[in-house]
């Protein structure tokens, strides 16, 4: 069944539940508490839509795996997030992203994106076009891929004759494509909402030198004991994690960066696409390379959904008046901003 055909066969007499999953990097493991609420309280989305790490949380609640996705979010720690760290020189990112692909397709499979039980969509941006694409149709692992491939990290991945990078450069949090999904009412989560909690102190979101080092020597300690060892850190990788004199590393640099950039373009972009529903987690004081702070993303996640059940339970009951389908446009480009 293609996805267009699932969009029109999928009519009920309430309004249809659409839910938008924003980027934010490790911050996107608030989704997840977000899905779990939801699910408790029965509001089973019927269309969903995601950004980078949203596509990830999405992709995999669509696919029935977000068990999976929860179990290994929160068995991450320092030790275990720089084993993922698979530098590349030569190619068209820092990161390989391999062994994070690796874990993808474990947990994913074969799975096709029209095959998925409910309308889902990733976002991504067009390498050469400058266009944002919502792919539908496809390998999920490699849409999911698709849309958290950040350029100058992770290289672009080619899919159906296009080079595509990370959606968050046109469209940090997706409410229009479930709008095209035919959502009446869409919830979203904006995960870079909250600023300004964080001071210059605060930037350096994944180790600095000395832990690095730390890391080197639990490494070597994993390989006494029979587990497997990762490789050392060498000089150039040393380099992007270094603080100097209170300085920020190159990364941590990179990261509040992004953050700044993905708030700004999602301010502009929920201006004119809103929301019915907007949730917004207190996340501000976790960095967006925290990995290692799933349980706290995750409650934070929860929390923030359960301050909207009130608000999503009266627009469902018909209390508001809720939105037609739009016209559903794969390649939409961004917003036009004055």
């Amino acid at each position: 069944m293609t996805a267009a055909a699932r969009d029109l066969g999928a009519q009920s007499d309430r309004p249809r539940l659409g839910l938008a999953l924003g980027g934010g990097v490790a911050r996107g493991f608030a989704h997840i508490g977000v899905l779990r609420v939801l699910e408790r309280e029965g509001f089973v989305p019927d269309v969903v839509a995601g950004t980078s790490i949203g596509a990830v949380a999405g992709g995999c609640y669509v696919a029935g795996v977000l068990d999976a996705f929860e179990d290994w979010a929160r068995s991450l720690n320092r030790l275990k997030v720089v084993g993922y760290l698979d530098f590349k020189l030569g190619r068209s990112g820092l990161l390989a992203g391999e062994r994070l692909s690796a874990v993808l397709r474990r947990h994913l499979g074969d799975r096709l994106v029209e095959d998925l039980s409910s309308p889902f969509a990733a976002v991504a941006t067009d390498l050469a076009s400058g266009r944002e694409v919502w792919i539908r149709e496809g390998p999920l692992t490699d849409a999911v891929r698709a849309s958290y491939a950040l350029p100058g990290v992770f290289p672009p991945v080619r899919f159906d004759r296009r080079m595509l990078v990370d959606g968050g450069l046109l469209n940090p949090v997706p409410v229009a494509p479930c709008v095209a999904m035919g959502a009446h009412v869409v919830v979203a989560v904006n995960l870079t909402a909250d600023r300004g909690r964080r001071t210059g102190r605060d930037l350096a979101a994944l180790p600095g030198a000395g832990s690095v080092d730390d890391l080197d020597t639990a490494t070597e300690s994993a390989g006494h004991r029979g587990r497997p060892r990762m490789p050392r850190f060498g000089g150039f990788e040393r380099r992007l994690f270094q603080r100097r004199r209170g300085e920020p590393s190159v990364v941590s640099v990179m990261m509040a960066t992004m953050g700044i950039v993905l708030d700004r373009i999602a301010r502009i972009r929920l201006a004119g696409d809103a929301p019915d529903v907007m949730i917004a987690p207190r996340i501000g004081h976790i960095g967006f390379a925290d990995f290692d702070r799933a349980e706290e993303l995750i409650a934070r996640g929860a929390e923030a959904a359960e301050a909207v059940l009130p608000e999503l339970r009266s627009l469902l009951a018909g209390k508001r008046e809720h939105r037609p389908p739009a016209e559903f446009d794969p390649d939409r480009p961004a917003e036009p901003v004055a």
